[in-house]
């Protein structure tokens, strides 16, 4: 592929696990909880299943037991922050230093840098369309992902039906707008906090999955290196709707995509590249910002 299509196939790859974090998120933004967890969640994914499948030499183990570990994190969270009422950002900064602080641990413990598998492959879990694989250009950028990539693009029509075209999102949405509605109408307000905050940690768990397992078959501390925080950032600017919400989760993959490849042509430069997705992240967030400050005071005026 030549630099625009490695940029745009990139741009695909590297959208997925923030894509996935802003789909389960956006259901805690509408239900009024600010799950800043994401990133800690999406590590936890990344390190279990690794881990479990490092250790059983099964990955579908893997898969189970990193999605299992995300509900768990999803569980104390919600008992933490809704049952107990807890202050959401304290206790979501602290699942984000106690997720890595353990996988440090287990990594010392196992005297290893890392957990990679050596008898997996990459190209193992790459899916090559056979009717798009053919077409020039369009074949190079869409075939060629691993399964949890696929779905999650297809996940953004799901999510908007879920929102949008059920009881459960719209419960969840009356939940976040107005809490004594919610009761009025016997609605039990924490359940639909909970099973939101949980839709979030199941995809979470996909994020990480996708990061370390799929793409990687590999996991190293951190590597998470912010999406979740980048993923909150897109919610925000779409304002919890599915399909806005998603467009700035691959506007992020893109200029993620950009930085890499513009840093393999850099040499030893190529470390100032890293900076494009958080100053294309200020960038949007002011702009957002500056809208909506606009039409607030344009509502306020009439």
């Amino acid at each position: 592929m030549n630099f625009l299509g490695n940029i745009l196939y990139d741009s695909v790859y590297h959208a997925t696990p923030i894509l996935l974090c802003v789909l389960g998120g956006i259901f805690a933004y509408k239900a009024n909880v600010l799950n800043i967890a994401l990133e800690g969640m999406m590590l936890a994914g990344a390190f279990v299943s690794m881990l479990v499948s490092y250790l059983t030499g099964n990955i579908a183990l893997g898969y189970l037991a990193a999605i299992a570990v995300c509900l768990l994190i999803g569980l104390i969270f919600s008992f933490m922050t809704v049952t107990y009422k807890g202050n959401v950002i304290v206790v979501g900064l602290a699942i984000n230093m106690v997720v890595p602080a353990i996988a440090g641990f287990v990594l010392q413990y196992m005297e290893s840098a890392n957990i990679r598998l050596t008898w997996k492959d990459v190209s193992d879990f790459k899916i090559h369309i056979p009717v798009i694989d053919k077409i020039p250009i369009l074949g190079d950028i869409l075939s060629g992902h691993t399964p949890i990539t696929y779905l999650s693009f297809i996940g953004i029509f799901f999510i908007w039906l879920l929102m949008y075209r059920t009881k459960f999102g719209i419960y969840v949405r009356v939940v976040g707008e107005n809490e004594d509605a919610a009761r009025n109408l016997g609605l039990n307000t924490n359940k639909y906090r909970y099973l939101a905050i949980l839709l979030g940690a199941f995809c979470c768990s996909l994020a990480g999955i996708n990061l370390a397992l799929e793409r990687m078959v590999l996991f190293t501390n951190n590597m998470t290196a912010g999406r979740g925080f980048i993923a909150i950032a897109a919610i925000y600017c779409g304002q919890g709707d599915p399909v806005s919400s998603a467009l700035y989760a691959i506007v992020f993959g893109a200029a993620r995509a950009l930085a890499v490849n513009m840093g393999l042509y850099a040499g030893p430069a190529a470390a100032l590249f890293d900076v494009i997705p958080y100053v294309v992240m200020g960038i949007v967030l002011t702009i957002v910002s500056m809208l909506k400050y606009r039409n607030q005071k344009v509502r306020g005026f009439h």
